[in-house]
This record gives structure tokens, C-alpha cells and sequence, in this order.
């Protein structure tokens, strides 16, 4: 499951930021296909990385996992 729903959500909440993989990618500090990696689900991040996921995309990690609130940005 976990493998199949980071991708999926961090793509969905990327896309409701309007911004690009490359450059959320770049903004992390990573290599500019770091985030095409994840969504593509050639990798997953650390856990260290999954925090500076969430705090870019600006949601707690339980946000995140909360399939229930499609826009959890909004809240």
C-alpha cells in the first residue's frame, strides 16, 4: 500500500501546488529527477525527506496520509 500511496499522493498535492517535479525537486535540495523518481515509484524517500516533503508542500505527515482530505493545504 505505502509503496503504491506516496507516489500517488505526493504527485496529487504537487500538482494542487502548481509546481513542477524538477523544481520541487530542486528546492529540496535534490537531484532535479528526485521527485519524478518517487511519483514513478523507482524510489521512495527517507524519512528524513519525507518531512522536507511535507513541510514544502506545507501539510503535517498526517496530513499527508490523509486520503479523506483531498486539500489538505486548504485547512
Amino acid at each position: 500500500m505505502y509503496e503504491d500511496f506516496v507516489p500517488e499522493r505526493l504527485a496529487k498535492l504537487r500538482l494542487q501546488k502548481c509546481v513542477s517535479a524538477r523544481d520541487m525537486s530542486l528546492s529540496l535540495g535534490q537531484a532535479n529527477n528526485y521527485i519524478n523518481n518517487i511519483e514513478n515509484k523507482k524510489s521512495l524517500p527517507a524519512m528524513q525527506s519525507f518531512f522536507f516533503i511535507c513541510e514544502y508542500l506545507g501539510v503535517t505527515p498526517q496530513e499527508f496520509f490523509d486520503e479523506g482530505n483531498p486539500y489538505p493545504e486548504a485547512l
